[in-house]
């Protein structure tokens, strides 16, 4: 059964260590970043988060004797309007356990919150206190630190190549978290929004940056344009059917990992639509969990024998 741990001082849970499926708060009481200190209260209807109160995530520990060192954490989907946390969250947290993999599925804030100031920051925020958390808590929770992932589906796919692209700490909290990266060592898109100008999908744009963000903002706010020679590898799957989010945001992602000769492994199979998933995946598309973890063993983020 899901526990629920609201603490006055977010440091104590960790030394306390963590369960699987424990929620663990991103921010200490009263030091969330971007907010006006408004008391918000989850709103939670059929599995989709539609306003976030309190953002944490929900981590998710193989067995011990199956544990090999890596962890992955999961940004699910839903346009950045919502978080559909079972489907883009939970159910890939369970797979990557039987991979012996920890996952933490990241209920992050949306930007339509009346308590963030800014609200293109909220999430991204949160995106990359969740990789610092990982991080700092890697000996408690026995992972290794260079094998850290940022993983997500659709709008969270976004979030996951932002946070794998990004070179500024917007965190901004300067606590003891704050002292470990919240850079991933790979990444994983799965049907990702990428850009925010020609070929966005608008919801997502939409609820992120406002009706008629600058150019400026568009730029930024597009992955591809953040690529560097330090981002880390990535594996990424779509489907050519996919009529919500264009195919060829991920084209575009993968244009600029390669003109960065970063290793990526770019599959667009032609069913699946924009419902990738664990279960109940068309034809050839099903056989992306199995490329995809195939991939995880060449990189060496996981071992050819659990341990």
């Amino acid at each position: 059964m899901l526990r629920v741990i609201l603490n006055v001082s977010v440091l104590l849970l960790f030394t306390c260590g963590a369960r699987a499926q424990d929620f663990i708060p991103l921010w200490p009481v009263g030091k969330m970043p971007d907010s006006k200190g408004l008391h918000l209260k989850d709103s939670i209807v059929n599995e989709r988060a539609y306003q976030v109160g309190v953002p944490g995530m929900y981590a998710f520990f193989p067995s011990k004797d199956d544990n090999c060192g890596a962890a992955v954490v999961i940004y699910p989907g839903g346009g950045y309007s919502h978080i559909a946390l079972n489907l883009g969250g939970f159910q890939l947290a369970k797979w990557f356990n039987t991979l012996g993999i920890s996952a933490f599925v990241v209920k992050y804030r949306l930007p339509n919150s009346p308590d963030a100031v800014k609200s293109e920051l909220a999430p991204l925020q949160d995106g990359q206190r969740a990789l610092q958390i990982v991080r700092a808590n890697a000996k408690t929770w026995n992972i290794q630190k260079n094998k850290i992932g940022a993983m997500g589906t659709s709008a969270g796919g976004h979030l996951a190549a932002w946070v794998g692209t990004a070179e500024e700490d917007i965190t901004s909290l300067k606590d003891s978290i704050d002292e470990n990266s919240f850079e991933p060592n790979f990444m994983i898109l799965v049907s990702p929004v990428i850009d925010m100008g020609e070929f966005a999908h608008k919801g997502s744009r939409e609820s992120l940056l406002g009706k008629n963000p600058s150019d400026e903002l568009i730029k930024k706010y597009s992955p591809q344009n953040n690529v560097t020679d330090k981002a880390p590898p990535c594996f990424i799957a779509d489907a050519f059917n996919d009529k919500t989010v264009q195919p060829i945001n991920s084209l575009l992602f993968y244009q600029a990992l390669l003109q960065h000769k970063i290793s990526t492994s770019f599959h667009v199979f032609p069913q699946g639509g924009h419902a990738i998933n664990v279960n109940n995946t068309p034809g050839s598309t099903s056989f992306w969990k199995e490329l995809c973890e195939e991939w995880l063993k060449e990189m060496g983020f996981i071992s050819f024998e659990k341990k």
